[in-house]
């Protein structure tokens, strides 16, 4: 047995800060001189160096000094083979996937292409910080056997799986029911479990998708019960009422993955920015999750997701957050934060009763405001648990796997720096209040240009030049 430690300054969470208003900090976790016991990737131990240290004589310690360490971020919604597509101008949803997407993704059923484009997908999101994902491949299984192995080399915790779409998209782009069925089942076998990668059934969107392939959907999910379930919903109002022209036997987007019986636990419906309230009560007694795209959905236009009503106490919704880059024009999980924040401001700004006193809704005005803790909490564990993780990633908890990431509080733009030099003196935290300050500058300053060290599975991952 080979025992590694990492000592410097920590924090992590062990419970959801809206759980804890007005007393937030009791959800979070911090050790100004931590150290982190690992075997073979497996936190064995975690607490104060003076605490820890003695039971571990013989380890191994690597020390990373003036950072702030914390779990590695989970991007609940990404998509592999729109890395090009990145910024590109123009559109809302629809008539954008027609110009830049489907084009762009046609490229990755050539195998050598698929592997160079997923070699760098994975080069940025490390050097954003980013150790896990849930991701949109392609309707190509060259695509989907790509991003498997390149995830399994670099040992990281990865969910993802075959594209389904067999309507409104250029015909050559196109894969029937059947072939998504027989081509997801092979690629179940091969991949699911192996190593740190899992998979998800992937119907791109019900505005895709006929009812026969939503049925080979079904047919896996019911072959599989233990497969995660991803898809979009409710992102845009053109999509919503071309899947209802569609679907006209259901009264809302939800009601057409319920149909087909892929609604419960381990389903993320990307973005559920225009989901009604019932659709969210629903969402959330089934223990489905939905990902909030703040920097996807603000870029093409698509509108402001309701962080205030998904984390109504009474009708808690499981939530990841996501970059959905291309759609988002980032990699990096601190640039959602900072939109996230934006959009909750304007939300509690429209609640607040200062618009229209008839609309006025003071708690969930105030579960708009994305505070550090609600923010962090949401890219590490509480990531971890709308993804049905927080058994294996999302904190510091002994028995977990060991991603994170060493976060640098002067690095980024140059005004960060002098920013930061007001909170802790200009010095390393010493509290728990310090260091939430400093990561609320990263959040709202810095960029993956603050990622000074991301760590996969207890090893070195990425280190900025």
């Amino acid at each position: 047995m080979s025992i590694t430690a990492v000592r410097g300054t920590f924090l992590d969470f062990v419970d959801d800060p809206w759980r804890h208003p007005g007393r937030e900090e009791e959800s979070a976790r911090f050790f100004a001189d931590g150290l982190l016991v690992l075997d073979d990737g497996i936190i064995v131990a975690f607490g104060d160096h003076s605490d820890v240290a003695a039971d571990y004589p013989d380890a191994e310690v690597t020390e990373l000094r003036d950072r702030i360490i914390v779990p590695g971020f989970i991007d609940g919604h990404i998509h592999v083979p729109q890395t090009r597509v990145l910024g590109a101008y123009g559109e809302q949803l629809l008539p954008w996937l027609q110009k830049w997407v489907f084009p762009e993704e046609l490229r990755y059923a050539d195998r050598d292409y698929a592997r160079e484009g997923t070699r760098r997908f994975f080069d940025y999101l490390l050097a954003s910080g980013t150790t896990t994902c849930q991701a949109f491949s392609s309707s190509s299984p060259v695509a989907t056997e790509e991003f498997f192995e390149e995830a399994a080399r670099r040992k990281m915790r990865v969910i993802s799986g075959l594209t389904g779409i067999d309507r409104n998209a250029p015909e050559e782009f196109l894969n029937t029911p059947e072939e998504f069925y027989a081509d997801s089942t092979a690629l179940i076998e091969r991949y699911h479990g192996v190593g740190r990668n899992l998979y998800a059934i992937t119907p791109r969107f019900a505005f895709g998708a006929s009812d026969e392939l939503l049925e080979a959907c079904k047919r896996l999910k019911d072959e599989h019960p233990e497969l995660w379930v991803h898809t979009h919903i409710s992102e845009n109002p053109s999509e919503i009422r071309g899947v209802l022209a569609l679907h006209d036997d259901c009264d809302d987007y939800l009601g057409v993955y319920e149909k087909f019986g892929l609604v419960g636990p381990r389903f993320t419906g990307g973005h559920a920015v225009w989901l009604n309230d019932d659709e969210m009560r629903r969402l959330s007694e089934a223990g489905a999750s939905v990902t909030f795209c703040p920097v996807s959905n603000l870029f093409l236009g698509s509108g402001l997701f309701r962080l205030g009503k998904a984390t109504d106490p009474a009708q808690r919704l499981r939530m990841t957050f996501g970059t959905d880059m291309g759609g988002g024009n980032r990699f990096s999980m601190l640039n959602v934060l900072e939109d996230a924040y934006k959009v909750g401001m304007l939300n509690n700004t429209l609640l607040d009763g200062s618009v229209d006193p008839r609309q006025q809704d003071l708690a969930e005005a105030e579960r708009n405001k994305l505070s550090v803790y609600r923010a962090f909490w949401s890219i590490t564990l509480g990531g971890a648990e709308g993804l049905y993780l927080d058994d294996r990633i999302g904190n510091f908890e002994v028995g977990k796997e060991a991603d994170f990431v060493a976060l640098d509080w002067k690095a980024g733009p140059p005004a960060l720096a002098w920013h930061q030099s007001l909170i802790a003196d200009g010095g390393a935290p010493a509290t728990l209040d310090d260091a939430a300050n400093l990561l609320f500058g990263i959040m709202m300053v810095g960029d993956e240009r603050s990622v000074d060290e991301t760590w996969v599975l207890g090893e070195r991952a990425y280190t900025k030049g």
